[in-house]
C-alpha cells in the first residue's frame, strides 16, 4: 500500500474547509495546510485535523504557495486539493482502493475534475487533472495563476472524480489582476499563460483584447493542441459577439486542424446554421455532435451537454420547423430521458401535448 501526503493551500476557507478535510483524514497519511493570510477561523479548523499548518504571506503566486506545501511531503505520493473541492463517499472509497492497489511504478494519477453543474446537479463541464504525484519524482508547480504540474513518466487515468463546488462567488478579478501585474512587470507570458490570459479577458467581456490574445496564441507553434481547440471556440464567441459571423465560423472550423471535430464546435456550428434558418445544415452539425465521442483522457475541457442533450434538443427544434413532428418528437423523448426536469424539455413536452390535442394522433406521437 502506498502512503499519501495531502497538500493544500488555503485562505479564508472556514465555511468549506472541514467539508474536504473530514473525508481525507481517513485516507491521507500526512495532511499539510499552508495558509496564505486568513482572517477567519481557517487555521483553527485545519488544526483540528493536522499539526502541520504553516503560514506564508500571499505573493500573487499560486505555484510558490503550492510548492511550499509540497516541500513538506514525506509520503510516497502527494495529492493536492482545494478547500472548496468535494469528494463524496463513493469517490472516497475509490481513492482508498487506489491507495491499497496502486502500482508503485506509477508516477502520476489523473482524476476527473467536475467544475460546473446544471440546476439538477449534473456535471456540465469537466476535464482530467494531475492529482496524485510521486514525491520522489520531484514534480513542481509552474505558473503564478492557473498553475499546473506537467505530467511525465508512467501516467494512470483513474475513475475517481473530484467536484469543485464554491460556497460563494470568490474573487472573480484575482486571476486577471495577476496576469496584468505580470505584464506591467515586463513578464513574457508562456503559451499556456497566453491562453489563460485570453480566457480571463473573455470572461471579463473584454472581447477585442481576448480575440487579439487568442489569435496570437493560435499562431504560436508551442501551444498545446487542447488549449488551441478551446481557444478556437472562445475566439469564435468573441467574433460572434462582435457581429463577425463568418470570422466566428472560421474560428470554429480552425479547431479541426488539431483533432477530429469536437461536439462543442459542432454544436456551435449547428447553432449558427439554425439561427440563419439553414435547417438541413444545422441538422448535419448537430448529428455530428451527437456522434462525437468526448476525448476525456486528452485533458480537454469537456462540455458534457454537447455530447448528448444539446444536439438532441436542437434536432427536435430543427425537425419540427421542417414539419416532421414525428421525428422531432423522437428527439424530444431522447432529450427528456437525459434531463426530464430541464425547462426546455418541459416546454417541449407542453408543446407536443398541444400538438397531439390539436392534430391527433399519429402513431408515433
Amino acid at each position: 500500500m502506498i502512503t499519501i501526503s495531502l497538500c493544500m493551500i488555503v485562505k479564508n476557507e472556514a465555511p468549506v474547509l472541514e467539508r474536504i478535510l473530514k473525508p481525507m483524514a481517513s485516507i491521507a497519511d500526512q495532511m499539510i495546510v499552508v495558509d496564505t493570510g486568513s482572517g477567519d477561523d481557517t487555521r483553527k479548523i485545519a488544526r483540528r485535523y493536522t499539526e502541520e499548518v504553516y503560514e506564508m504571506p500571499w505573493e500573487d503566486d499560486f505555484s510558490a504557495a503550492r510548492n511550499l506545501a509540497c516541500s513538506y511531503a514525506r509520503m510516497d505520493y502527494w495529492m493536492w486539493l482545494d478547500a472548496d473541492d468535494v469528494i463524496d463517499s463513493e469517490n472516497a472509497a475509490r481513492l482508498l482502493e487506489l491507495k491499497e492497489t496502486l502500482d508503485p511504478s506509477v508516477d502520476v494519477v489523473m482524476m476527473r475534475y467536475l467544475t460546473d453543474f446544471d440546476s439538477q446537479g449534473n456535471c456540465t463541464f469537466s476535464y482530467f487533472r494531475e492529482r496524485l504525484l510521486k514525491t520522489a519524482a520531484g514534480f513542481r508547480w509552474q505558473g503564478r495563476v492557473h498553475e499546473a504540474v506537467t505530467p511525465s513518466g508512467k501516467i494512470l487515468y483513474s475513475p475517481i472524480e473530484i467536484r469543485h463546488q464554491k460556497a460563494g462567488p470568490g474573487d472573480k478579478d484575482r486571476n486577471l489582476r495577476i496576469y496584468e501585474k505580470m505584464l506591467r512587470e515586463g513578464a513574457s507570458l508562456s503559451p499556456r499563460e497566453q491562453f489563460y490570459y485570453g480566457r480571463e479577458l473573455y470572461f471579463h467581456n473584454r472581447l477585442k483584447e481576448a480575440g487579439q490574445v487568442f489569435s496570437h496564441f493560435l499562431e504560436d507553434p508551442r501551444g498545446w493542441a487542447e488549449n488551441k481547440i478551446d481557444a478556437c471556440l472562445l475566439l469564435s464567441r468573441c467574433r460572434a459577439q462582435e457581429g463577425q459571423r463568418e470570422a466566428a465560423m472560421e474560428a470554429l472550423t480552425r479547431s479541426f486542424l488539431y483533432a477530429p471535430p469536437r461536439a462543442e464546435a459542432c454544436c456551435a456550428l449547428g447553432g449558427y446554421m439554425l439561427d440563419a434558418g439553414r435547417l438541413r445544415e444545422a441538422i448535419f452539425w448537430y448529428e455530428q455532435a451527437l456522434a462525437a465521442v468526448p476525448e476525456k483522457n486528452s485533458g480537454a475541457f469537456i462540455q458534457e451537454d454537447c455530447y448528448g442533450f444539446i444536439p438532441l434538443i436542437q434536432l427536435c427544434v430543427c425537425w419540427d420547423r421542417l414539419g416532421d413532428r414525428e421525428k422531432a418528437y423522437e428527439y424530444h423523448k431522447r432529450a427528456r430521458a437525459l434531463k426530464p426536469h430541464d425547462l426546455s424539455v418541459k416546454a417541449n413536452e407542453a408543446y407536443f401535448k398541444g400538438v397531439i390535442e390539436k392534430d391527433p394522433p399519429s402513431a408515433s406521437l
